[in-house]
């Protein structure tokens, strides 16, 4: 029994050798750093800012809405400077999803995979739901109100107000245009772009012109006030709590909530960190894109959250088209439709670019025998993988019809938040590892070298090492140079902080009070965690390090990584119960197909059969949505 689960166990971690590609096959490097600030802005610039801030202010942090993008903006950063790591380590083009398989192994790639495919289909319908709740607003709400009319008495109570068939039409449609064999236009990311960030601007203006700030110091008497001589019936048929008036209505709690939430606001900076060999100067060009294009679309969330609820008090915003009736409410009622222009011309981009990354990475996957084989079919005629791309469409299109905007944002931010720290966990471990990128014969040979090095190291000179050796080795390791053994212990320390972090956001999501207010057991429980936690990561800082020069290395390790993860699993505990039921139906729907499928038809399994990794890599082009014109 112990082949078998040792042979399992090898299938888990079984990672993907690098191949050297061909100079024909490498991209010719021209992205400066600008842009790729505007790749970075046009990817995380679309439905959030124009519905989410909307959305967040009104039910869950108020006007500390700024303050909730400020913490997801900086829990950003942390991951993003991980993820310029990442994509240095591998010396090729290709996704996340990729780099995963070549630095860690089959199943950490598979659930990175697998989340980036939920965050990519909610991307898309979150998106699609947005252009369709503008165009909606811009018609006056006609479609809504006659949908809503028709199928409100007989839906569930679990499921959308209403199906949206809008944004079903508007996703199959960019559906069919993808099987034809579209291709992505950098010039038009640019054109839309540039008219995103003047309409973010004007709003941005206006709302510091016509703002007021009482609507930051609001009372509960101002809302009765308000009710009594509003039309608003959307804001007079409201049911949810009001909170405590101010500018924290929903207390420290929902500032806390809404960065959870926020989180999906930032999504997108990852393309940079993708591109790393079509950029010039790369080592410089990757980490400041990415700071870059988060300081931008932080400003952007910012500015416009302030602006909003300066303009309209936080329980009076239409949570679907907030900033076209905001300028109803101040009395601009011909902006609006400048902002919704605008607004529908952002979107659009946005769409196209999730829409035409979603299928590539279900292409790569299916090509790699991790998802089923059918979705690696390429149509010959138009190059696209037309039933991947068939796939992709459908998922987003059965999410846009059956769930609410605010349900699918929570639901990709627990699976962003996942897949980021996997993320960040590999690069606080990879950075401690020996032989980290190996070709096939690199690896043959460096199997034989690490075998017999490990064999003349102390650590394993038999059973007189005793319990102490061991102990000592973890305070004052023998060698200058990662070896096996201190990469082993790394790994092991890594898990187990991770293991402590996610006990201890538990604690504090759930009895933050109490801990804080001095209650004994918990208190004592919080203690404890701290000082285990600190020493397992002084037992990691006083491992050795790899030598090998990177473009880009994380700062402060390993303490940066570690409270980035940390962020992280706070901010996933702050999702209710019901955006985990989902997600566990998502994860066991994962699971099923990977031990049911993936794991028995991975090229792993087939290693004989196994394409080089710059064979995917030349594939993965595509994934990004490489294309130009």
């Amino acid at each position: 029994m112990v082949y078998p689960l040792q042979s399992f166990a090898q299938k888990l971690v079984g990672r993907r050798p690098l191949e050297p590609i061909e100079e024909s096959e490498s991209p010719e490097a021209h992205l400066n750093t600008l842009e790729l600030v505007a790749l970075g802005v046009s990817r995380t610039l679309g439905a959030s800012v124009y519905i989410l801030t909307g959305a967040v202010a009104l039910s869950v942090a108020g006007p500390a809405t700024v303050i909730s993008f400020l913490v997801a903006g900086l829990s950003c950063v942390m991951s993003g400077l991980c993820y310029a790591e990442f994509g240095a380590w591998v010396p090729c083009f290709g996704t996340v999803y990729l780099y995963s398989y070549i630095t860690v192994g089959q199943l950490c790639a598979f659930i990175t995979g697998w989340n980036l495919i939920l965050s990519l289909a909610i991307g898309t319908t979150s998106v699609a739901q947005a252009w369709s709740y503008t165009f909606d607003s811009l018609i006056g709400n006609h479609i809504s109100q006659a949908l809503q009319e028709t199928f409100s008495p007989y839906k569930p109570s679990f499921l959308a107000t209403y199906p949206d068939f809008c944004t079903l039409g508007l996703v199959l449609l960019i559906t069919r245009v993808l099987v034809l064999g579209a291709r992505e236009s950098t010039l038009v990311n640019k054109v839309f772009t540039v008219i995103n960030i003047l309409v973010l601007s004007f709003i941005i203006l206006s709302g510091f012109i016509k703002g007021d700030l009482h609507n930051w110091e609001l009372t509960e008497q101002d809302y009765k006030m308000n009710a009594s001589g509003s039309t608003d019936i959307y804001s007079l048929e409201r049911l949810d709590p009001l909170g405590s008036g101010g500018f924290m209505p929903f207390g420290f709690e929902g500032i806390l909530h809404g960065a959870a939430t926020c989180f999906y606001a930032f999504l997108g900076f990852d393309s940079i960190a993708m591109r790393g060999e079509e950029a010039l100067n790369p080592q410089h060009s990757i980490p400041f894109s990415i700071m870059i294009s988060l300081f931008i679309c932080f400003l952007a969330y910012f500015g416009v959250s302030a602006a909003l609820t300066l303009m309209v008090p936080y329980y009076q915003i239409q949570p679907k088209s907030p900033l076209p009736q905001a300028f109803l409410h101040v009395g601009w009622g011909p902006a609006r439709y400048v902002v919704a222009v605008g607004t529908l011309c952002a979107l659009t981009s946005s769409l196209l670019g999730t829409m035409f990354t979603m299928p590539w990475l279900i292409y790569a996957m299916a090509k790699d025998g991790l998802l089923f084989q059918g979705l690696a079919w390429i149509y010959d005629r138009t190059g696209t993988p037309v039933i991947a791309i068939m796939a992709s469409g459908n998922i987003a299109g059965v999410m846009a019809l059956l769930f609410e905007f605010m349900d699918l944002v929570d639901l990709v931010s627990v699976g962003t938040l996942l897949a980021y720290s996997l993320v960040i966990f590999s690069v606080l471990v990879l950075r401690y590892q020996p032989y980290q990128i190996l070709s096939k014969k690199e690896k043959t040979e460096d199997k034989i070298e690490m075998k017999s090095e490990i064999e003349g190291s102390p650590l394993n000179s038999g059973p007189e090492a005793g319990t102490s050796n061991i102990l000592k080795s973890l305070w004052f390791p023998p060698s200058t140079i990662p070896t096996r053994k201190s990469g082993q212990i790394v790994y092991g320390c890594a898990s187990l902080i991770v293991l402590l972090l996610t006990i201890l956001s538990l604690l504090l999501a759930q009895w933050s009070s109490q801990v804080f207010s001095g209650d004994p057991g918990l208190t004592t429980v919080a203690v404890l965690l701290l000082l285990l936690i600190t020493g397992v990561t002084v037992i990691i800082w006083r491992q050795p390090q790899d030598p090998t020069y990177l473009y880009f290395k994380v700062p402060a390790l390993p303490v940066l990584p570690l409270v980035s993860i940390f962020v992280n699993i706070y901010l996933m505990m702050q999702t209710t119960s019901g955006t985990w039921a989902l997600f566990g139906i998502w994860a066991a729907i994962g699971s099923v197909i990977y031990f049911g499928y993936g794991i028995r038809h991975s090229l792993e399994e087939n290693n004989e059969q196994q394409p080089p990794a710059s064979t995917s890599q030349t594939l993965d082009k595509n994934i990004l949505g490489a294309g130009s014109s």
